[in-house]
């Protein structure tokens, strides 16, 4: 006899359907429904002092920058319980959990350095490992999301760009320079690809995001590299850093990285504890 499906578990299958209805991609729609699901195995309802205590418990065992992904997919939640269950929780309409503050320092000091970026792509290529090579250089070189990145094709590379379309209209063009144009088409005539995805499975479907994820941390670990600093998103806070000291036009940088506001970009004006420390010893020599 089926077991009849709980109130969360059925509020969770709603809110699946919303974010459907609303077009966000499946890999969303089960980050979300994830975290609302964490959110059930801590508390029976969803209320104020609930979620405030959700996020606290978060804080004890994830770093800042997972908690928001957390809060960040609760939100949506509470628009979907705002939209279609607003008699039910009347104490949550307009109600949002504010961010948490990630330390500017701890966060820099996560990112890959460009001495282990330089290391990690000489290790691919000398091991034969071409597809990862390039994964890493289109991440690096173009500062895409790894998300963007699975949409890449190899006809983009005749024109050296690909444009993303937002839900407002609004187009994000990003650029690929002619160098790895060349080499990325060079590799695709090796392999006998001339159309379709330019990092696909054996299937000729786009990589997940988290088999990259995972992959990259698997190479880091096997060249010596602090694994920690080894994930998709790193690549594109090093292409920022490497982009700012190079051209220093901050408004250019937010443009190519699809920031909403240069105030989220001016992150990458700061420095990290190791660059700090290295300025340090050069200037104070009293």
């Amino acid at each position: 006899m089926a077991k009849n499906p709980t109130p969360s578990e059925t509020l969770i299958a709603e809110f699946a359907s919303y974010l459907k209805r609303k077009n966000l991609s499946s890999n969303t729609i089960i980050a979300y429904t994830l975290s609302a699901r964490v959110f059930y195995s801590y508390f029976d309802e969803p209320s104020v002092k609930n979620l405030h205590e959700f996020i606290h418990l978060l804080e004890h065992d994830h770093l800042p920058a997972t908690v928001n992904q957390r809060i960040h997919a609760i939100n949506h939640f509470l628009l979907f319980l705002e939209d279609c269950r607003a008699e039910m929780y009347p104490e949550l309409r307009k109600f949002r959990l504010p961010a948490v503050k990630i330390p500017r320092g701890s966060f820099l000091d996560y990112v890959i350095s460009n001495e282990d970026c330089i290391l990690l792509q000489e290790r691919l290529k000398q091991d034969g490992q071409d597809f990862w090579y390039f994964v890493v250089r289109f991440l690096v070189t173009t500062g895409v999301r790894v998300s963007e990145l699975t949409k890449i094709k190899v006809e983009h590379l005749t024109c050296s760009h690909l444009d993303l379309y937002s839900k407002g209209g609004k187009v994000r063009r990003i650029y690929i320079t002619d160098s790895l144009c060349d080499e990325a088409l060079e590799w695709c005539q090796a392999r006998g690809k001339d159309s379709g995805f330019l990092f696909s499975t054996k299937k000729d479907r786009p990589i997940t995001t988290r088999g990259i994820h995972c992959q990259l941390k698997h190479f880091a670990i096997l060249y010596g590299i602090d694994p920690s600093t080894i994930y998709p998103h790193s690549f594109r806070h090093r292409f920022a850093k490497n982009f700012l000291d190079r051209c220093g036009d901050i408004a250019l940088l937010a443009d190519l990285l699809g920031h909403e506001s240069v105030e989220t970009t001016r992150i990458y004006l700061t420095r990290s504890s190791k660059e700090q420390q290295t300025l340090m010893d050069e200037i104070v020599t009293w």
